[in-house]
């Protein structure tokens, strides 16, 4: 990137020009997701082995990851999960309101 960059801590941040603006964008914490995942699981007294069985998985690795925030289940996915779990999918997701943007222009 051209331009001269701030320190933050260890990290080095670009300078915004004047004809860029920051905003805050909201994105999926794929981690607390996980975690939130599988407390749910838990709560609804089931194993990762019931959920293989329900989404008709050959073995839990996709389930593993979404619990450890490596995967995201996909939309469809998620339906089903947020049925089994008797929640709404909002209730699985959670966002991270924090993630700032540069935009140009």
């Amino acid at each position: 990137m051209e331009g001269s960059c701030e320190e933050h801590g260890p990290f080095l941040i670009p300078k915004i020009q004047e004809d860029e603006k920051m905003f805050v964008m909201p994105a999926i914490d794929m981690v607390a997701t996980g975690k939130n995942i599988a407390k749910l699981r838990e709560a609804a007294g089931l194993t990762v082995k019931d959920l293989q069985d329900i989404f008709g998985f050959a073995t839990p690795q996709a389930i593993y990851k979404w619990q450890h925030g490596a995967a995201m289940p996909t939309i469809d996915n998620l339906v089903v999960l947020a049925a089994v779990l008797a929640v709404t999918m909002d209730e699985i997701i959670v966002i991270d309101a924090d993630l700032r943007v540069r935009m140009s222009g």
